[in-house]
């Protein structure tokens, strides 16, 4: 039989370093075929005994405003929360080619780092209007040979508080946008907002993902509101928040019963540990709060959880290299989860896990399925988190993407 590619010698995650490796098997851009010594003719590459997982997902992620921070001014006070309104200051500045460029150098090095999958969040603030729509739009076309590109509309700036914004975000629909969000902590009305993104996702009958419940108090959660629309709409599996970081201050028994509330409701939680522990704690001067989400607690009660990288070098998040491990090693750290179990639980949530809130039944591993493949420079998900492993090379539809030469000691 003929392939486009044969991958050698696999190594599959199970989390067993020492299980035999496999071939994998590409024919018109999907997978044909998993086992042992495959026979046929093709392009055949070695994985040299190395893990291989599917390409990684971005479910959170914010092209259009990224590497602006050249252009914002510096904060008066490191303590200062003043992010978005930093932020808001120059979006009217953005053009479309502006937002274009950057997020395409933001995109390929995602696509270096094994990513193959994202959901961007794409502002229409009245101060931007659709510029950002129309680049990010651009540039999923001009990408879809290295990247499924899903956009998410909303406004960060406020909505029930601000002129003209749902108009934007409604043209945005209207266009095809299939995802709808929003960030109610800066609106007057936080209930208003998170009602009519739901009036709206339901006449487009579109998903939703929504930045929620940011901060530290804990007697106000807006995820309740949430849930109780979701299940009145039937909207399971079609929702998520970011951010969460109000979860991480909860009681453990507070915080598995919100684990097992998300999990009857269908609500999926994606944890922003860049962000969410660079901006959290700033009202605090010693013993600060983290401010990171435990996603492992609420994974254990149910919960689909996933983590992602949200900012690349603007006021929320000034820095970052596009590694989504990395960020999933970090919020290792900072939720103090260090076993096999744990770290093959935060490589899940890089792939198969934000798979699922992208509502992609056709990722993994399987035959049938896209042949979106990474191989990374370790033997199991776990050493990948632990190590911050790089991957080695990355296809597309079986395409190969990049490759990454190893570094070599040279010795004397």
């Amino acid at each position: 039989m003929a392939f486009e590619l044969i991958l050698r010698n696999a190594r599959m995650a199970d989390g067993d370093a020492a299980r035999a490796t496999v071939d994998i098997a590409i024919a018109s851009g999907r997978i044909a075929a998993v086992g042992s010594r495959i026979s046929g003719d093709g392009e055949n590459v070695d994985a040299g005994g190395r893990f291989v997982s599917p390409g990684l997902v971005e479910s959170h992620f914010h092209l259009d405003k990224a590497r602006i921070l050249d252009r914002c001014a510096p904060p008066k006070d490191r303590r200062t929360g003043d992010h978005m309104k930093r932020t808001a200051a120059i979006k009217h500045t953005f053009t479309v080619e502006d937002i274009y460029a950057r997020a395409r150098d933001t995109l390929e090095q995602c696509l270096l780092n094994g990513v193959t999958h994202m959901r961007t969040q794409v502002e229409v603030d009245p101060n931007v209007g659709l510029r950002g729509f129309e680049a990010i739009e651009r540039l999923a076309r001009d990408y879809a040979w290295a990247i499924d590109l899903q956009l998410c509309v909303f406004l960060q700036e406020g909505w029930t508080n601000s002129a003209g914004g749902e108009a934007n975000v409604v043209d945005a629909l209207k266009r095809g946008a299939p995802v709808v969000g929003g960030a109610p902590r800066y609106d007057t009305d936080r209930a208003g907002q998170i009602r009519r993104i739901f009036a709206l996702a339901q006449e487009f009958d579109v998903d939703v993902d929504i930045h929620l419940d940011g901060g530290y108090t804990t007697h106000d959660l807006d995820i309740f509101l949430v849930c109780e629309l979701t299940d009145r709409m039937g909207w399971g599996g079609r929702v998520a928040i970011g951010h969460g970081s109000k979860y991480s201050c909860l009681p453990q028994a507070e915080l598995e019963a919100l684990g097992r509330r998300l999990a009857d409701s269908g609500v999926a939680v994606t944890v922003l540990p860049a962000t969410d522990l660079f901006n959290n704690g700033r009202h605090m001067e010693h013993s600060v709060i983290r401010g990171v989400a435990d996603a492992n607690a609420l994974i254990a009660q149910g919960t689909n959880c996933s983590i992602s990288t949200n900012n690349v070098m603007n006021p929320f998040t000034p820095f970052g290299d596009c590694s989504l491990v990395r960020i999933a090693n970090l919020y290792a750290n900072v939720v103090q989860r260090g076993t096999e179990e744990d770290l093959s639980e935060c490589f899940a949530m890089l792939t198969e896990r934000p798979a699922r809130i992208l509502r992609r039944d056709d990722y993994g591993i399987a035959v049938g399925n896209p042949g979106d493949l990474v191989v990374w420079n370790a033997k199991t998900p776990a050493e990948v988190i632990a190590t911050v492993a790089q991957p080695v090379m990355g296809f597309k539809r079986g395409r190969c993407l990049f490759t990454r030469e190893i570094a070599t000691l040279l010795r004397p």
